[in-house]
């Protein structure tokens, strides 16, 4: 079993992460990733910063910014992740971001130093079911799982050119927006979640706009997982490098909301 099927059968939805490598310095970047694990996130997704994050709100691009200013590369990114993973060989790391760090040396090249990295999984932002040669069989080739996004406008016809060569999980976007700004209504969150997994044994992840132990709880009460990203990329927006201490005590707070909803259910 991988690193991120085994995060989706511990018995209770996973709790996932969202920070930006090298927010607010790739130096400070690992004391915050350890941060997460302590908190109890189960599943970690380090953000690539670009020059143009398209889906992302004001939160996560001041963190771009930040982490541009400050020097990151992509040789920061993956030192990142590799000492990352020789702390923490369990815990999965998913990369997110966009093509043109991901593929302007090849598709071939990220993965495979994606894989010497110890990454689990790959989210491609703005690479589409349709332009899956450009990164997905690279990724493929070296057992790097590509997560795929659905959206409340993935209809019955498209859904099933989203989920083809998708694994890991499936990212739920529950608003047609941008990050960190609006939480769709939890009615609607219910009725996509329950649609998605009558088309797919993938686990189900939902996120965008989730920041209060209430709303993580009520999305796991339905779905296998919760992401929660800006909430904690403010932290570090706020605490700078000395962020650790309150992104592990929010991270605490929501997975105790996550594992309790589960339990009202059992």
């Amino acid at each position: 079993m991988t690193r991120l099927a085994d995060a989706f059968t511990k018995g209770h939805p996973a709790l996932v992460a969202f920070v930006t490598a090298g927010d607010p310095t790739p130096d400070a970047t690992p004391a915050i990733l350890d941060a997460l694990v302590e908190g109890g996130a189960d599943v970690i997704e380090l953000g690539m910063p670009f020059t143009d994050p398209m889906a992302d709100g004001p939160a996560i691009q001041a963190a771009n910014i930040r982490s541009l200013a400050a020097g990151t590369r992509t040789a920061d990114i993956l030192a990142i992740a590799k000492s990352f993973r020789a702390r923490h060989p369990q815990v999965p790391l998913v990369l997110m971001g966009y093509a043109n760090p991901m593929t302007i040396r090849g598709g071939t090249w990220f993965a495979e130093a994606a894989c010497d990295a110890g990454v689990d999984g790959v989210i491609c932002v703005d690479i589409p079911p349709e332009e899956d040669p450009e990164l997905g069989p690279a990724l493929r080739a070296v057992g790097i799982d590509q997560i795929r996004l659905a959206t409340p406008t993935t209809d019955a016809t498209r859904l099933p050119t989203v989920l083809e060569g998708a694994s890991g999980f499936l990212y739920y976007v529950s608003v047609a927006g941008i990050t960190g700004l609006q939480q769709a209504a939890q009615t609607s969150i219910d009725a996509a979640v329950t649609r998605l997994k009558a088309h797919t044994d993938l686990p189900v992840a939902v996120g965008f706009g989730v920041r209060t132990p209430e709303q993580a709880a009520a999305i796991a009460r339905v779905a296998d997982g919760v992401v929660v990203g800006s909430a904690i990329v403010d932290l570090v927006g706020q605490h700078g490098a000395a962020a650790p201490a309150a992104v592990k005590t929010y991270i605490q707070s929501l997975s105790q909301a996550i594992h309790a909803a589960r339990k009202e259910l059992a």
